[in-house]
């Protein structure tokens, strides 16, 4: 695991060590990364920590990348699946939950821009969601007493959702400070 807050993290998954680490070698000093071997260990990482991009192989022995894709389709898994393998596409891929297709051997250049793309994504798709949210959690605060807002249960998880999604904007964009700021210059009390 790195010791970064600042990056985005990024998980490899593929059955083949040396593959796995040389995709995270790829990845170095653009996202935090971390690899799995096998599909169980992939969704044990991704239940345990803010994954914002997959990159995963099809053709794994046991749980495949296709088992590990419904998975995190089943879990509502909050990231973007980039799916990295040597199986050639067919017809049966239009149905199937990812974000991005890309085919063995892929070079460093690639890589990094891909992630790079589903990072960017993510990151004005959770933008979006933190304006929703943060919008709500503002008015509030500028109507409502303080002593009345912290013993509000529902207000308080909006307030956690709020710092949490800001913190993954940041993470994704490198612009996110400048939108942020412009959000937070509207007034929203009443006047």
């Amino acid at each position: 695991m790195g010791d970064t807050e600042d990056l985005p993290n990024a998980l490899v998954v593929d059955d083949e060590r040396e593959v796995a680490d040389a995709y995270a070698l790829r990845l170095r000093g653009l996202c935090d990364v971390e690899t799995a071997y096998d599909g169980e260990a992939a969704l044990e990482i991704v239940r345990d920590r803010e994954i914002d991009v997959v990159l995963l192989d099809r053709h794994m022995p046991g749980m495949s990348g296709d088992d590990v894709l419904d998975e995190l389709a089943a879990m509502d898994f909050q990231g973007r699946v980039l799916m990295v393998t040597a199986i050639d596409p067919d017809f049966d891929i239009l149905d199937m939950p990812f974000d991005d297709y890309l085919c063995k051997p892929v070079d460093r250049e690639d890589v990094r821009a891909a992630v790079t793309q589903q990072c960017t994504i993510l990151g004005y798709a959770t933008l979006g969601e933190y304006f929703s949210v943060e919008a709500k959690r503002q008015v509030i605060a500028a109507e409502l007493p303080a002593e009345q807002r912290e013993s509000h249960e529902a207000y308080q998880r909006r307030q956690e959702q709020s710092r949490r999604l800001e913190r993954r904007a940041r993470r994704l964009l490198g612009e996110a400070a400048k939108l942020l700021d412009s959000f937070d210059e509207i007034a929203r009390e009443s006047g």
